[in-house]
């Protein structure tokens, strides 16, 4: 099986594209909703972080308030890397876990894992391959504030707070720009999906 790491950073497109490689046939693991799942119940995770950042991050029904958690650590990049380091743990075991039980399935066909911190965690070398998702920065700007409903300048200080784009970029072994309307995106989509598969077979044939 293939292993594919899409990454890119915060509103730059990146669930639509996991969501049409996943309508093309390809596995998708997005480890966002790991993230999600550790946040809900009793995990030991959630325990960690409540622990670390305190009863305020906690809404009425006692879950994790990722709004609040959020503002919390895209001011401080101590805190940041704090959680961070109390997550990324628990979801790459998650995300191989998943991924062995995939391969319990079938050895053929593609995984995708759809994950904002491949390159700054290091994990990009665990991928055969790696796809960057970007878009132009005035338009990442505006796709953050509708949908997160930030101010302008709170837009700017979480993308700030992330690895510039140009950085992923270096890594990347396919680059999809969103920038674009659905159908260039899906295009795009489309071409590097064929060429996945070419190299899917090829590690196939090579028993690797």
């Amino acid at each position: 099986m293939l292993h594919v790491g899409l990454t890119g950073n915060i509103a730059s497109g990146k669930s639509y594209v996991s969501l049409k490689f996943a309508e093309l046939g390809a596995h998708v693991i997005d480890a966002d909703r790991i993230v999600h799942e550790l946040l809900v119940g009793r995990s030991e995770t959630k325990e960690k972080i409540v622990e670390a950042f305190g009863n305020g991050i906690l809404c009425s029904d006692g879950l994790i308030d990722r709004k609040v958690l959020g503002r919390m650590v895209f001011r401080d990049q101590d805190k940041r890397l704090l959680l961070n380091s109390l997550i990324h743990p628990a979801v790459g075991e998650e995300i191989q876990r998943r991924i062995f039980e995939r391969e319990k399935i079938s050895t053929g066909g593609i995984v995708i894992v759809e994950a904002a911190l491949i390159v700054e965690t290091g994990s990009d070398d665990t991928y055969h391959r790696l796809v960057v998702v970007f878009c132009d920065p005035a338009l990442q700007v505006s796709r953050l504030m509708e949908r997160d409903n930030l101010a302008f300048e709170e837009a700017k200080a979480r993308i700030n707070s992330q690895m510039p784009i140009e950085e992923k970029l270096k890594f990347a072994d396919y680059t999809i720009d969103t920038s674009g309307t659905l159908k260039q995106t899906h295009t795009q989509v489309e071409s590097v999906y064929r060429d996945l598969l070419i190299q899917e077979r090829h590690l196939n044939e090579s028993g690797a």
